[in-house]
């Protein structure tokens, strides 16, 4: 019987390239988080949470939704995976990066529907490497222990992680999981989304 599939939207990035918080950043006058959380509406999972910070805990736009605070040190994207992981540990995890503005629910839905509880995660490959695609990804009960071991060790790259367990590769999406983290990205995502 698979894990029952939760979902998790990180948030909690510094973003110190764009020098701007990405999850507020606005795209067609809704705010990137905000346009990211609806999207989940399109899978069915049985929870779904905002990863963040504790520092981020007072935010307005953030406080809306159902938090799931850090509870490791927040290192990038893997503290909130292994927080999640830890909060319910017989669960798979959905993990959502809020900077994907090219996202949409089809991508997601092929995501969830190409699942294999039996591998360690399920990923698109990035069409810029061909390398698994950690943070849209679905991360299974059994990834945790290397994930935590990694952690340990100082070795905080999900996408690493991913390399050395057993994970489902799915085709690369296209543009859908480029991520904006500069504002010449942002600039091309809306130019993008615009003529879309």
């Amino acid at each position: 019987m698979s894990a029952p599939l939760s979902a998790l939207l990180l948030t909690g990035g510094a973003s110190r390239r764009m020098q701007a918080d990405k999850a507020l950043l606005d795209y067609a006058g809704q705010p990137q988080l905000l346009r990211a959380w609806a999207l989940l509406r399109h899978v069915e999972v049985v929870q779904a949470f905002v990863s963040l910070r504790p520092d981020q805990c007072g935010e307005t736009l953030r406080g809306s939704l159902p938090p799931l605070v850090d509870s490791v040190d927040s290192v990038g994207p893997v503290a909130g995976i292994l927080s999640a992981q830890q909060a319910f540990p017989g669960h798979a995890w959905l993990v959502i990066a809020c900077d994907l503005p090219l996202l949409d629910a089809r991508t997601l839905r092929a995501l969830v529907a190409a699942r294999q509880p039996a591998k360690d995660a399920t990923a698109f490959v990035s069409r810029h490497d061909d390398l698994p695609e950690p943070l849209c990804a679905i991360w299974e009960p059994s990834s945790a222990p290397l994930l935590r071991q990694r952690f340990d060790a100082g070795n905080y790259c999900p996408r690493k992680a991913l390399l050395q367990l057993q994970i489902h590769a799915l085709p690369s999406p296209g543009s859908a999981l480029d991520n904006v983290n500069t504002p010449g990205e942002l600039l091309q995502a809306h130019q993008q989304l615009e003529t879309s």
